[in-house]
């Protein structure tokens, strides 16, 4: 890791801005003063619900090095599911971002009556309160020094099962993730190198492997907020992009992009692809077109979220690769026994990256990490002879919608919550650009008329959209087993 980027190297560019480590270190100190001043302390949750742009940069790094702990949320979730969130983590403050000011402002505060609102000054009503540019002016501090082991970010996420929890990744977490992938000498991001910041950052995977390594390495990172093909490859022609993380829907709509300009790719060196199953016959067609080689990886939040990449290892098609340096694994069987070689079971990891936990949830905590570090990711795998592993299958019910978790057991809440559905239930279906989408069944009582168009707008209001069903489809009954239990697999292979 590099100490200290020259002043005039760039760090980011964003929304054709370029802002150097020189001008980022000062605007982030002025930033500490201005949220020390609103009373943001140690231990103090700080949620930022930002797009991937400067606000959320300097938000990021300003809080903490007050050795508060950032919440980074979706800025296209509804109010609904923000104010939830929020009230989960009894966040002191929110920082806003222009895209996300609308539903912010809709929140009932009444679920959390102490939080301050810190909003971008050109698009804010005048009672609205401190916005960024006040904090910007205010005089410096110093950074708080914080322990290993302190929590440095909560995100949310479904873990391995149930609905979604803050996973408690703390400095120590980042840190060593951010040192393992670091060793991968094939994958070594260095200081000239320019990264394409089109990961969410409010996503581990944006988090980490796009704005940690970034600043680990003293490179420069070009955020893009929204994705669009056609300008995402003039962005890596005209800012000489070297480094592309990105998601099988990303790489999906690249490899059939028309028009694409010979050598469009020419400078990049580095290419991954996580979150989700990257089709090998995708990852094919971008070496054909491209001549690029796309490496596969795996990971998950509750590991910050690395733990296995290709790069490097001779990994066959289709493999995600072998263990990170210092991280563990295990595939292992029902009584809990490592498995043979070759056998499929349960992917089990253990390293210094492996989170602190779900915050304010032992329970769910104590269901997934084990007293000797273990974590049960739920995750289906084999191993070969020489390490790498293939995944199977996912935990059972998980949903992928563009590398975001679902669980259908969040959807189906909402679902059973309208007024003329008496049942309902939740599957994953195949879909050519997203990997996969929602599709919800449900049954009605017949006392109202219920539309599909009306359910899907029902989950729009509640749910980020991601996590809304494309299609809705209306059956008499749901089918279930001995227990009572729905029988997803069931509705998964039906042909209505």
């Amino acid at each position: 890791m590099i100490e200290s980027p020259p002043a005039d190297a760039v760090a980011i560019v964003s929304r054709g801005q370029e802002t150097t480590y020189g001008e980022l270190r000062t605007q982030v100190a002025s930033m500490r003063g201005g949220l020390r001043a609103l009373g943001v302390e140690r231990g103090d949750r700080v949620a930022i619900v930002c797009a991937n742009n400067w606000y959320f940069v300097v938000s990021y790094l300003a809080s903490l090095g007050l050795g508060a702990v950032v919440t980074p949320l979706n800025p296209s979730s509804p109010s609904a599911e923000l104010e939830r969130e929020i009230a989960v983590v009894g966040a002191k403050l929110v920082v806003v971002g222009p895209s996300a000011q609308r539903s912010i402002e809709a929140i009932d505060r009444s679920s959390v009556p102490t939080l301050e609102v810190v909003v971008n000054c050109s698009d804010a009503p005048e009672d609205s309160g401190p916005c960024v540019a006040d904090l910007l002016a205010s005089d410096p501090v110093e950074i708080v020094d914080v322990d290993a082991n302190d929590p440095a970010v909560l995100i949310f996420t479904s873990g391995t099962a149930g609905r979604p929890k803050a996973a408690k990744l703390t400095h120590g977490n980042i840190q060593a993730n951010i040192e393992q992938i670091l060793q991968l000498e094939a994958a070594r991001v260095e200081v000239h190198d320019v990264g394409l910041g089109l990961l969410p950052l409010f996503h581990i995977y944006g988090l980490t492997v796009v704005l940690g390594l970034t600043f680990a390495t003293g490179s420069a990172v070009v955020l893009v907020e929204r994705f669009d093909p056609q300008s995402l490859i003039t962005t890596i022609v005209e800012r000489g992009v070297t480094v592309v993380p990105g998601v099988p829907a990303m790489w999906m709509a690249l490899a059939n992009l028309p028009g694409v300009p010979p050598g469009a790719f020419a400078n990049v060196r580095i290419a991954t692809s996580g979150a989700d199953r990257l089709p090998t016959r995708i990852a094919e067609a971008i070496m054909d077109r491209f001549g690029l080689a796309v490496h596969e990886g795996y990971g998950l939040t509750e590991a910050s979220p690395v733990v296995t990449s290709s790069i490097g290892c001779g990994a066959a098609p289709g493999s995600v690769g072998c263990p990170l340096p210092g991280v563990e694994i295990r595939v292992v069987d029902d009584d809990r026994e490592d498995v043979l070689v070759g056998d499929v079971g349960e992917l089990w990891v253990r390293g210094p990256n492996v989170f602190a936990g779900y915050w304010d949830d032992d329970g769910a905590t104590d269901a997934v990490l084990d007293r000797d570090g273990w974590l049960h990711t739920g995750d289906l795998g084999v191993v070969d002879e020489v390490g790498n592993l293939t995944l199977v299958d996912r935990s059972k019910d998980l949903i992928i919608v563009s590398g975001f978790n679902v669980y259908p057991a969040e959807v189906e809440d909402v679902l059973i919550a309208h007024p003329g559905i008496v049942g309902c239930a939740v599957v994953g279906v195949p879909h050519p650009y997203s990997g996969e989408a929602v599709k919800a069944f449900v049954v009605v009582d017949g006392s109202m008329p219920v539309e599909e168009d009306e359910v899907i707008a029902w989950c729009a209001d509640r749910l980020a959209r991601y996590k809304c069903p494309e299609k809705v489809m209306f059956v008499d009954e749901l089918p279930r087993g001995i227990s009572g239990k729905v029988l997803r697999r069931e509705l998964v292979d039906t042909d209505v």
